[in-house]
């Protein structure tokens, strides 16, 4: 049997389908420009693992690899291809961490839509891992999560949540707790989904403006 690699980082995007991402940032920059922002937000994050330098990176899409987009990232970070499975968030994710701990010893999941997330970040949470615990988490400020690594996974972390709500991370940590799991928070980070976070976005000079691209 080949020896595992010692750590995976998976990326999570949907597809740039004009008018079906970022739909509460279209009245700002309507349906075209809110998928320019997607797609810069995905090759942020795909630059953000593999600047952290830890190992093999993937970009899990849906709902398919076929996009000439995801194509293009392929070529362009060296990334491969992986088609995210069916199911609410949580059966996507357990798909996707026990997939890659098949090939890795630890794996690290993160969503396409963090750019206050940094390669630093990615490390630290590699160290900890390292350091015997059994999870790593950064929680994000509306109360999820969006980012977790983990040395093996547990379905009783992801099923049955109520995902896309303030309490997730606060759940989570109290099934952490009732397996007895050790894990690490890393500091709090925000993401992309509102007219306000794109404004904070711009003024912290985390991306460049995107033109307001209207039918």
């Amino acid at each position: 049997m080949a020896a595992r690699n010692e750590t995976t980082v998976q990326v999570f995007a949907r597809a740039p389908v004009a008018g079906t991402v970022k739909t509460r940032l279209i009245p700002v920059l309507g349906n075209h420009g809110a998928a320019a922002l997607h797609r810069s937000l995905i090759e942020h994050s795909l630059a953000v693992a593999r600047e952290s330098g830890l190992g093999q990176v993937e970009l899990w899409c849906t709902p398919d690899t076929g996009d000439l987009f995801f194509e293009s990232c392929k070529e362009r970070f060296g990334v491969t291809l992986h088609r995210q499975c069916g199911g609410d968030l949580g059966a996507k994710m357990l798909d996707a961490l026990g997939d890659g701990l098949e090939r890795s010893r630890n794996v690290f999941l993160l969503g396409s839509d963090c750019p206050s997330l940094t390669a630093a970040d990615l490390r630290a949470g590699a160290r900890a891992l390292r350091d015997g615990r059994d999870a790593v988490f950064c929680p994000a400020e509306d109360g999820g999560y969006m980012l977790v690594g983990v040395s093996h996974a547990m379905p009783a972390l992801f099923e049955a949540m109520t995902w896309g709500t303030d309490t997730v991370m606060d759940e989570t940590r109290q099934r952490l707790h009732n397996l007895g799991w050790r894990w690490h928070e890393l500091p709090q980070r925000w993401d992309v989904d509102r007219p306000e976070d794109y404004q904070r976005l711009v003024r912290e000079g985390l991306m460049a403006p995107v033109p307001s691209i209207k039918p």
